[in-house]
């Protein structure tokens, strides 16, 4: 079985959509822009460049910049890896110290723009964003409307399960075999990109399948005995031990977050039946536990509870719908999505 496969048979918090509809027809009809949540300081040797791309990936769009600029792939940052078949407003950075500025609007492709250019004293890292904000046009829906209008109140309440997006693993699932493949020994990857990419596809795939199994019973938005929590709106973490009547309230008014884990080195920050739950299902995938483990990354922990805010619906046609959202940094949109609505291939 393919992990693209997979992902789309993870079970559903609210019941798998009945209303069906087709995605990304064309690139306008899958729209993100970032939210950087800090000010650029205006001056400084790194350009920062508010770029809208169609029909390109990230790190192609970098490759560009670098090219026009006259600079290796290095000195280029960006926050995050944005989808190919979308149209994308993000930042990227470029290193130019004590160097003349190129006209960027001499950039030799058509589906690249850049519309802001402005001075910063730091490179933009990964991850270094507030959130994304989405609009997204579902087309040739099929069932009845008005459960999108209620799926979509329900999420808005509650939330979503908050698992990676099939676009982590690789096209059907194939930076997970590539994974398998080197951390079991069979393959060594040289890359440092690679390396990084198979890491995250197979922490990832430990991730959602723990929060699989919290969501089949029924827990992913429920504080289990031993919960490490998280505080909303932050990473910050903690062991709960036994959750009192204060921790169930919390957690229901989604003040705080049941956590799972991204896998590596060092102790479970669970304990009880959170961490039996997570040993239990890492069992099933020993390759990934085993190798994350002695391939230099930490324990960490993630959000069980993706949190959608600013949603809005219109209903452009009696069968076209636009969807509109925002989600903190690191979430997928395809995990909001799945719980609205189901794709017509």
């Amino acid at each position: 079985m393919t992990y693209s496969t997979a992902f789309s048979e993870l079970p559903y918090a609210y019941g798998q959509p009945q209303i069906q509809g087709r995605l990304r027809t064309a690139p306008e009809d899958f729209q993100v822009r970032e939210v950087l949540g800090f000010t650029l300081d205006g001056s400084g040797e790194h350009v920062w460049l508010w770029v809208r791309k169609r029909n390109a990936n990230t790190e192609w769009v970098a490759r560009q910049l670098a090219k026009l600029a006259g600079v290796p792939t290095g000195a280029i940052g960006y926050a995050g890896l944005k989808d190919r078949h979308a149209v994308t407003e993000q930042w990227f950075s470029v290193q130019l110290p004590g160097r003349p500025e190129p006209d960027w609007a001499t950039i030799d492709d058509p589906d690249i723009t850049v519309l802001e250019v402005m001075r910063h004293s730091r490179k933009l890292r990964r991850g270094a964003l507030a959130s994304n904000t989405f609009r997204i046009v579902v087309r040739d829906l099929k069932g009845d409307p008005a459960e999108l209008t209620e799926r979509l109140t329900r999420i808005t309440v509650n939330g979503v399960p908050n698992y990676f997006g099939e676009q982590r693993f690789g096209q059907e699932g194939g930076n997970l075999a590539r994974a398998e493949a080197m951390l079991s020994g069979k393959e060594k990857v040289r890359d440092r990109h690679r390396h990084g990419l198979y890491l995250s596809a197979a922490r990832s795939a430990l991730f959602n399948a723990v929060l699989a199994r919290r969501v089949t019973e029924h827990s992913w938005n429920q504080p289990l005995s031993g919960e490490a929590l998280m505080l909303a709106g932050s990473h910050s973490v903690f062991a709960a031990g036994e959750p009192d009547e204060t921790i169930h309230r919390r957690v229901t008014e989604c003040d705080l977050h049941p956590t799972g884990p991204l896998w590596g080195a060092g102790e479970l920050l669970s304990t009880g039946a959170a961490r039996v739950l997570e040993e239990t299902v890492a069992e099933t995938l020993p390759v990934f536990r085993d190798g994350l483990g002695t391939a230099g990354l930490r324990q960490e922990r993630r959000a069980l509870r993706l949190l959608v805010d600013d949603v809005g619906l219109e209903f452009l046609q009696p069968d076209t719908a636009s969807i509109s959202f925002r989600l903190s940094a690191g979430a997928y949109a395809t995990a909001v999505l799945r719980e609205l609505v189901g794709v017509i291939a």
